[in-house]
């Protein structure tokens, strides 16, 4: 096994119980006496409640209560805490539009919950929704940027009459202008990031459970983080902080939608201390695609100047992106952050970015996997793809002129981020490599032989990971020889139990079998800043790293009494304790039992071996990598078969190759679904979601991706003592540009050089029927 723990390929752990059918999930969770919540949500997309009736609901029989926003804030409930426009703002400081539980007064989008109804039974409550008397007064709906900007569009809401919430800058304007002005070439593109729907295999769910005799309040909820959701319901929600635990359960699939606290929670929490009971709400899949924060949904135009060797000289982006009816908890925020990688892997001495965030009638959006960083990277990979077509340089060669060196690092951007280490040529030039691109031009001519358009397309990228917060890891050894490893990250999938406990066994010197990584409770775990922005390894693993070494020291001292030497001639190595210069010995475990023991431990000296210490990174750190797609296309009915997949990665120190491989490839799927079929389209007309079932979103099927040829390059991290840099999220953010730059290579000899995602066999057709042969 590597340095700490890194390196081995070790079988993920807790897959047992999950293919056994043994996982515990919040639908597993089945208190005794449970009420089933149940939400009437609204079937208008924008309008002013003229007529709520609940009063014929409220006598159906099972039914033990009904809630309107009312009876929430008659209760004390707060609406939910969204993020606000700092005075950093070009516009200035803008407050949150935060969002009702239940909606007060308006509603803004189709699915907004309007009543809660606690009944005995599902049956119960369906029977008691359709008694609800409701109706507005019609507003005109805006569900999409360009429905909201236009002149006659209605405000979403009247303190923001143009619908433009803010619009936040990175860069410098007058350096950028200056550039353009002495530029030899300017490429401008325009591109539209599509909406996205986070369909976790887990749809979300919690359930409360109300102690009446201590007034204790547990809320189990798979999430991303139960210190995270424990806080923001304390702003919603009036309850001691002491009374309240969050316990998240396994959770399957998070992908940023599971770390944000949504309007059901709040009421459940609320309804169960109105009825002292338990309460359960498990989302159904429609109802999921209708509530669930979506992503993405930005539309981008951007500007590249070059001299007249085809040297970068400035970049000059405008994004608008959509965040919804409301302002979730980051929602503002994760369009602005991801434009801050707007000029990806290239040296680039001048950009400036504007990300304005526009007010829709929609459902709010929020982090999804990436986070803002595939659409930066699918923007200035696209904008890259064109520069090279429209100024005859080769798009290979482009990008290695343009490439930040390796000797450039630590290198700053001129968005303001600090990149840490890379070795971007390389990696572009290993995966054309392996993905045998010379052979391109023979395999193509084959493929028109057969009546198919054939393409092949690159992307490579940068994101920036790990750029929030800390973390606390504590580790205890038992009397039972048993050794708990407590984190404040939450793995939704990503293996953290295998990670960490190879990472903690190799440290330590014990055997995997006998380590137990503990998550999800909040009054347990003392801390925790949960999972996103890929920070669970670089952080949470630099936080153990950490732990371990102060518990090595404990266990070196007591050592150094049981062996009667000095503390500084004992050494460790493979879970020994030894005197430097003898053969003399004494193993983890048995320092570990006898710091346990009152008779042999030393007056004064703590029991038992027991750490925690906390690492929080300086700065961000910076996967990388370059994604290769080759792409098959039948013109007669547009359809794209991806035929070959190809990925080198940088994603610092690997801990767990098996482990690693899958996060990316299950990234690059979500990247290949967006690109060839995700859309979560709202209908401009009605204002109604077309996508709200699987039959209508169509999720990337098994012959949507091939078997991918993924490989990796270890560039270490100086940011953290472990080299690592994250991979929750890397193959999402190269996988689109690749995709769609390899259509558009195929469909380049019918004279087509653009098509916006998702790139769906109809409207391939469409477009090859305008552009005959």
């Amino acid at each position: 096994m590597g340095h700490f723990g890194t390196g081995q390929a070790i079988r993920r752990t807790e897959d047992q119980r999950f293919i056994t059918g043994n996982g515990r999930y919040t639908d597993d969770i089945v208190l005794p006496g449970a009420a089933i919540l149940y939400f009437y949500r609204s079937p208008y997309p924008h309008g002013t409640i003229t007529e709520l009736d609940v009063e014929a609901a409220r006598k159906v029989p099972g039914v033990a209560a009904v809630f309107t926003a009312g009876d929430l804030e008659r209760g004390g409930i707060r609406d939910l805490t969204g993020a606000a426009l700092p005075a950093s703002a070009k516009d200035g400081a803008r407050p949150a539009l935060q969002q009702p539980p239940l909606a007060r007064g308006r509603v803004r989008y189709v699915g907004e919950p309007v009543v809660a109804i606690i009944a005995d039974t599902l049956m119960a409550a369906r029977d008691a929704a359709d008694l609800i008397e409701f109706d507005v007064n019609d507003l005109p709906a805006a569900v999409t940027i360009r429905d909201a900007q236009s002149e006659d569009a209605t405000a979403v809401h009247d303190d923001v009459p143009d619908n433009r919430f803010g619009t936040l800058e990175h860069g410098e304007a007058s350096a950028t202008e200056h550039a353009f002005e002495n530029a030899a070439h300017t490429v401008d593109i325009e591109v539209i990031n599509n909406r996205v729907a986070p369909t976790a295999l887990e749809p979300r769910g919690c359930v409360i459970d109300f102690d009446p005799s201590n007034e204790d309040i547990t809320v189990y909820q798979g999430c991303q983080g139960a210190h995270v959701l424990r806080d923001r319901i304390l702003k919603s929600v009036d309850i001691d902080p002491s009374k309240l635990r969050v316990i998240s359960p396994d959770v399957g699939g998070g992908f940023g939608l599971k770390i944000f606290l949504q309007c059901e929670t709040v009421v459940a929490v609320f309804a169960s201390m109105s009825l002292r009971r338990p309460v359960r709400w498990i989302a159904e899949r429609g109802e999921s695609f209708l509530s669930d924060l979506h992503g993405r949904d930005h539309v981008s135009r951007a500007q590249l100047a070059l001299d007249a060797d085809g040297r970068f000289l400035a970049l000059r982006v405008s994004i608008s992106a959509n965040i919804g009816a409301y302002c979730s908890q980051a929602g503002p925020y994760i369009p602005w952050f991801g434009a801050s990688m707007s000029t990806g892997c290239y040296d680039i001495p001048a950009a400036h970015v504007a990300v304005e965030t526009i007010l829709t009638n929609t459902v709010p959006v929020d982090a999804y996997r990436g986070a803002g960083r595939p659409e930066a990277a699918y923007l200035i990979e696209r904008l890259v793809d064109k520069a090279a077509r429209q100024t005859g340089i080769d798009r290979v060669e482009l990008r290695r002129r343009n490439f930040i060196k390796p000797d450039r690092f630590p290198y700053r951007t001129p968005t303001g981020r600090l990149y840490d280490s890379g070795e971007y040529a390389r990696l572009m030039d290993e995966a054309l490599e392996l993905a045998e691109f010379a052979g391109f031009a023979e395999r193509r001519t084959a493929s028109a032989a057969n009546g198919r358009l054939r393409g092949i397309g690159f992307g490579s990228y940068v994101e920036v990971c790990s750029a929030m917060g800390g973390e606390n890891t504590h580790i205890a050894f038992a009397p039972d020889g048993r050794v708990s490893v407590m984190v404040g990250t939450q793995s939704t999938g990503q293996g953290h139990e295998t990670s960490y406990a190879q990472m903690a066994a190799a440290g330590l010197g014990v055997d995997i079998a006998r380590i137990d990584i503990i998550q999800g409770d909040s009054r347990r775990i003392p801390t925790g800043e949960g999972t996103m922005g890929s920070r669970s390894m670089v952080i949470g693993g630099s936080s153990l790293h950490g732990t371990v070494a102060a518990v090595i020291e404990q266990g070196r001292n007591m050592a150094a009494v049981l062996l009667d030497a000095a503390s500084n001639d004992i050494e460790f190595d493979n879970g020994q304790f030894h005197i430097a210069g003898t053969d003399r010995s004494i193993g983890m475990d048995d320092v570990a039992q006898a710091s346990l023991d009152d008779a042999r431990r030393p007056p004064g000296v703590k029991a038992g071996l027991a750490s925690s210490e906390r690492f929080q990174p300086e700065d961000g750190t910076f996967p990388n990598g370059c994604h290769v797609c080759e792409v098959e296309v039948d013109p007669d009915t547009g359809t794209t078969q991806v035929l070959r997949y190809t990925i080198v990665d940088d994603v610092g120190v690997v801990i767990n190759p098996l482990i690693l491989e899958g996060q990316i490839v299950g990234g690059a799927a979500q990247g290949l679904g967006q690109a060839l079929g995700e859309h979560a389209a709202y209908e401009s007309e009605s204002g109604q979601l077309l996508a709200a079932t699987f039959m209508d979103y169509p999720m990337p099927r098994a012959d949507w991706v091939p078997e991918i040829d993924f490989h990796y390059r270890e560039v270490p991290s100086p940011r953290n003592p472990l080299g690592v840099k994250g991979a929750g999220e890397a193959g999402t953010v190269g996988a689109a540009p690749a995709v769609i730059n390899a259509i558009i290579d195929a469909l380049a000899e019918r004279g087509i050089t653009h098509i916006d995602m998702p790139a769906t066999p109809q409207r391939i057709w469409r477009i090859l029927r305008e552009n005959p042969a």
